[in-house]
């Protein structure tokens, strides 16, 4: 029988195989060509190197997982949810709403405060968005989402079916708003109406800080107009944004695995 874990991982590479196939043969954008970019190899190995790497170690400190922890707390009758009588598909759905507003406040937060931006700055320090891009997060940033998410399931009482549905969801929508795609521009004009599509997240990985301060939601849209972060274009055209953070322009010396764990630690030039 397949456990929530296996189930996680099995759909995980389906939606990455899928998204990592249709952006190299339909690239919205291509790699960057300038002397100090990094090659294809050496971006692909340090992103989805610190994805093993975040995964162990949060394999390591929370060996029981998320869902585990909401199989407890549902158990011992912790938590909102846990101590209301409410029909379980509206448990879920506000466990959803509430988990997903979570994760755009986190975001936020994550580019407001300096000291968890030494550790989001992994992230946009990678100077072309595709579906690899969509992974690459500290482990130290995953082990602090994870105790976000953590006490909010202690708190709330959220369901372990919800929880395991939101981490697919998160990892689905992660993959698909960094694909080096564009969706036909109808179906893009549409679709951003709901979801957070690629050309706004790429907005979000702008190399200007008004912009890149803009669009943190990773699934819907909504958090963004309802907390007035929504940036619908940026001042230059999809093709000719500027990706990366300035703080870094030596981008190959920062693409590979050891840098991409070191950045965090590492001062100004």
């Amino acid at each position: 029988m397949v456990d929530d874990a296996q189930l996680r991982l099995i759909i995980f590479i389906s939606i990455l195989a899928v998204m990592f196939t249709v952006e190299r043969l339909f690239p919205a954008r291509q790699l960057p060509t300038k002397s100090n970019a990094p090659s294809k190899r050496m971006r692909l190995i340090g992103n989805f190197g610190i994805v093993f790497i975040s995964g162990l170690s949060a394999r390591l400190i929370f060996p029981l997982g998320l869902m585990s922890l909401a199989l407890f707390f549902t158990e011992q009758k912790i938590g909102l949810f846990n101590l209301i009588e409410l029909p379980g598909w509206l448990v879920v759905t506000l466990s959803l709403l509430f988990l997903d507003m979570l994760i755009y406040w986190q975001h936020r937060l994550f580019h407001k405060i300096p000291l968890l931006w030494q550790l989001h700055k992994v992230h946009h320090a990678d100077t072309h968005v595709d579906s690899s891009t969509g992974l690459r997060f500290h482990p130290l940033e995953i082990i602090a989402s994870l105790v976000i998410k953590g006490v909010a399931i202690f708190v709330l009482g959220i369901p372990a079916f919800a929880v395991i549905l939101f981490e697919v969801l998160l990892n689905g929508f992660a993959i698909f708003n960094h694909a080096n795609i564009r969706l036909p521009a109808k179906v893009e004009a549409v679709t951003r109406l709901v979801l957070m599509t690629q050309i706004l997240h790429r907005i979000h990985h702008s190399q200007l800080f008004k912009e890149s301060n803009s669009n943190y939601g990773f699934s819907v849209i909504w958090w963004d107009r309802l907390f007035g972060s929504y940036s619908a274009q940026a001042t230059k055209p999809d093709l000719e944004i500027d990706i990366g953070i300035t703080e870094f322009p030596d981008a190959k010396d920062n693409a590979h695995l050891w840098g991409l764990l070191v950045m965090p630690f590492k001062r100004k030039k």
